[in-house]
């Protein structure tokens, strides 16, 4: 549970090895963190950054499409580890090799977007059980409009933040609650070889939007917080003019 200033104590990270979910992990950490729980098909895994005091770094197996052993992981992490403060759902992949294959866009969304469903479902689960903490959802600014190079995994986002988006309305008055992260282009290494687009960042600059959020009581943020404004006009530039802008 967070202490009396909202810190909190367990941090459960859905795709442990992310770039950007260990960068907010690094940010929330305080001396009242006890534990945080790297969860991620490759295991061992490990914080790239050192965290202050004596925190528990644990790491399990955990596959976005095991979608029946989703409710297990956590029922057994609370066993282990008691109430979770902060889920952070890190997990995705970029699909930029799907192309027009019908069953490597169907792998894309079975990870993107029904794994992030099912361990969704699970951690709202236990959130509402316990009455408290907040499940972190990374989404893109590639669901609010879906390009045509990457229209196959801006599909997977929009339905990702459409999910996350409606799952934190279901939690209103349990004590639990969503905060969907739209980032734009950010520097991290599943985006490496990746043209740069405008607006880029780093890792660190989603997590402090990400705590600000947090500490307002947000229901969504977006990183750099200018692209809320950006996208505001994009999603309704005629669909020509969007084309244009992709190539």
């Amino acid at each position: 549970m967070k202490n009396a200033i909202n810190q909190p104590q367990t941090i459960l990270l859905l795709g442990g090895g992310s770039d950007i979910g260990q960068a907010i992990v690094h940010q929330l950490a305080s001396p009242a963190l006890r534990a945080v729980i790297l969860a991620g098909r490759t295991t061992p895994l490990e914080m790239t950054t050192q965290l202050p005091g004596s925190v528990e770094v644990v790491s399990v197996p955990f596959d976005a499409v095991d979608h029946a052993g989703h409710d297990a992981l956590v029922r057994s992490l609370v066993e282990q580890h008691g109430d979770l403060d902060i889920v952070i759902q890190a997990f995705g992949q970029l699909g930029d090799a799907v192309g027009d294959d019908p069953v490597a866009a169907a792998d894309l969304a079975e990870v993107n977007y029904v794994g992030a469903v099912s361990s969704g479902l699970a951690v709202a689960n236990q959130l509402r059980r316990q009455g408290h903490g907040t499940l972190v959802v990374l989404t893109s600014v590639a669901g609010v409009r879906t390009r045509p190079s990457n229209f196959v995994y801006g599909s997977t986002k929009a339905a990702q933040d459409a999910f996350a988006t409606g799952l934190g309305h279901s939690l209103q008055g349990s004590g639990a609650n969503v905060l969907v992260v739209r980032p734009g282009y950010v520097r991290t290494k599943m985006s490496a070889g990746v043209d740069e687009a405008p607006f880029a960042c780093d890792a660190d600059d989603v997590a402090a939007a990400v705590v600000t959020g947090l500490k307002r009581g947000r229901s969504v943020v977006w990183a750099p917080p200018v692209l809320q404004g950006v996208f505001g006009v994009l999603r309704y530039v005629p669909g020509p003019v969007w084309r244009k802008l992709d190539r």
